[in-house]
């Protein structure tokens, strides 16, 4: 996806951290409850100092719903977050991103059109009508509207189990809506999801939207239960077996936590496999002394040790690498942002058409519903 972020003046460029921290919060305090700021979990800490809230990016989307009385929501986060929250919030309120090249580029991996093609290759092999879109919150909102256009629904890491569920009811009792998934954009967390529901290797195939019918013989998108797109997490694909290996020898009675983004050969070694939240609310309930080692974003695990100086926690991928796109949100963008409210500008105001934020609402509200 193309965006365009033009280069900030050099007034925020060159500026010294506290101007920076200056200038944010006079800006905040002549905006007072007319601005509220929603912090990813993944941001710089320069960043999160000034949230109001943080979170993932579900539960912030619905805190800044919550939040009526806010004019102005600022999210730092990455584009799709900020389209959930314009999707849910109210038509008075305006959703602004700080840089509009912070992207994903995991949602990046599925676009509507290459979604629509695929649907139309499966109906020229199989009954869709008994295929459910399913897509991961980390989606664009026209894929979230696609899936609520075709009887689906959207999912969280740490809600997939239950919807994938509610879409083919593995348990055999009939009360699956389905017979087949197409779940995008993160291969991982389908497969991991799939396995966890009972499903084996050979009832799920691969998409590769970059292939003719994504790859696949006919004979084999009929034979899969779950079809799973050719995306993934930049950050967590980087997890390997011998981190955790290595982690292990040097900590035998270590805690190792793993994001179910990750590749089913990591998360198969882990303690706990969670969501961002899961993860954190694992490491608050170790006990002192414990030795936690955890994949997923750096810029998380960093906050988990520096909140936890009672534990000693680390990111299991000795590279310790960022999340490139969260990590263009940064402070001289915020303050930026905030200015600009200040002189009456609403810069990088992200919007949802009407009809595309009606039937993303659908396939958000049955998530709600089925968990």
């Amino acid at each position: 996806m193309i965006r365009l972020q033009g280069a900030l003046p050099e007034r925020y460029t060159a500026a010294t951290e506290d101007e920076l921290d200056g200038w944010i919060g006079a800006a905040k305090d002549a905006l007072g409850d007319r601005v509220f700021i929603l912090g990813h979990h993944y941001q710089r800490d320069e960043v999160m100092a000034w949230a109001d809230a943080r979170g993932d990016s579900f539960g912030l989307s619905r805190l800044a719903a919550a939040k009526g009385d806010a004019e102005f929501i600022v999210f730092c986060g990455v584009h799709f977050m900020a389209e959930s929250a314009d999707i849910l919030t109210g038509e008075h309120q305006q959703v602004l991103l700080p840089d509009l090249n912070a992207g994903c580029s995991m949602a990046d991996m599925a676009d509507i059109d290459s979604v629509e093609e695929a649907w139309a290759a499966l109906a020229r092999v199989t009954d869709v009508e008994r295929i459910v879109p399913i897509t991961y919150m980390n989606s664009s909102a026209a894929l979230k509207a696609f899936v609520g256009a075709h009887g689906g629904a959207v999912c969280t890491s740490s809600n997939a189990r239950a919807v994938l569920d509610w879409a083919l009811d593995p348990t055999g009792t009939g009360h699956g809506i389905g017979d087949k998934v197409l779940f995008f954009p993160d291969q991982h967390l389908g497969r991991n999801t799939g396995f966890e529901l009972g499903y084996e290797a050979g009832d799920m195939a691969v998409w590769n939207p970059r292939l003719t019918m994504g790859g696949l013989e006919d004979a084999e998108v009929k034979a899969a239960t779950l079809l799973l797109w050719k995306g993934h997490c930049s950050v967590h694909q980087r997890f390997r077996p011998e981190h955790v290996a290595a982690f292990r020898a040097a900590h035998p009675d270590g805690i190792v936590l793993i994001h179910p983004e990750c590749a089913h050969e990591v998360v198969e070694l882990a303690d706990q496999v969670g969501s961002t939240d899961a993860i954190i609310r694992a490491v608050e309930a170790a006990p002192a002394g414990s030795t936690i080692g955890i994949a997923t974003e750096i810029h998380l695990v960093k906050r988990l040790a520096d909140d936890h100086p009672d534990k000693q926690i680390s990111c299991l991928d000795p590279l310790v690498c960022p999340c490139s796109t969260m990590f263009r949100i940064d402070a001289p963008h915020l303050a930026w942002i905030l200015e600009g409210l200040v002189e009456g500008e609403v810069r990088n105001r992200i919007t949802v058409d009407a009809e595309t934020a009606r039937l993303a609402r659908i396939a958000l509200e049955r998530m709600l519903a089925i968990t």
